[in-house]
């Protein structure tokens, strides 16, 4: 199973785990939608974790090799969803990145209230441009909205990985702490965060949030 959900308490741990690379293909989008739907009807509070040393290394790249550009849009437009959908979720969404993020994988990251991150030697970033790829809408509109204005010319345009410390600085993680602590320390703040009014977190991440969430759709309608 790419993905599992377990309670804990008030907060829905959601774990990507395909024994491969986290890859964002159908399978993985069908299985986390569904955790999603779970999470929302269940919780007051999710984590999104990845496996040991692995959050997310982004778009499955061979399947979109093979596949028509019609499907590789597909594809994009639901991870853009699927971004968005965390982004703008009524209920706190805490990011327990267990190692690499890159290119897609850091989208789902930057979709995320609060991001913990595993220490190590991990990659964090979006690789879009040494891969010759334009980014969509939504990995433009996430970054101006999450990361340091400071580092958006080098993390977006110039596609430079940081380590986990160096992600903290740039915005792309809010806290790094021992790689065995990191879903049990981002579970703990999403704990504390579910205790928050759920009407008035919802409310205010709405308001915040209206316009980058209003681009992104409207760049996902089109």
């Amino acid at each position: 199973m790419s993905v599992s959900l377990e309670m804990d308490g008030d907060v829905a741990v959601i774990t990507m785990n395909d024994g491969k690379a986290n890859a964002v293909n159908p399978t993985l989008l069908d299985a986390l939608e569904a955790a999603m739907d779970k999470a929302e009807a269940e919780a007051k509070a999710i984590v999104l974790a990845g496996k040991p040393g692995l959050f997310s290394a982004g778009f499955d790249l061979k399947l979109m090799q093979g596949a028509s550009p019609d499907e590789v849009k597909t594809l994009v437009m639901r991870g853009g969803a699927f971004a968005a959908r965390l982004y703008g979720n009524k209920l706190p969404v805490v990011a327990a990145c267990t190692g690499h993020a890159i290119a897609m994988g850091v989208f789902l990251l930057l979709g995320c209230d609060t991001r913990i991150g595993a220490a190590g030697e991990f990659a964090i970033g979006a690789n879009e441009t040494i891969n010759n790829m334009v980014l969509p809408q939504f990995g433009i509109e996430l970054p101006k909205a999450r990361l340091n204005p400071q580092y958006l010319t080098e993390a977006v345009i110039q596609a430079k990985m940081y380590d986990p410390v160096a992600a903290t600085t740039v915005g792309y993680l809010d806290q790094v702490v021992a790689p065995e602590k990191v879903v049990e320390t981002a579970t703990g703040v999403a704990a504390q965060l579910a205790q928050l009014p759920g009407q008035a977190y919802a409310g205010n991440k709405k308001l915040l949030r209206a316009e980058t969430l209003a681009a992104i759709e409207a760049s996902l309608a089109g």
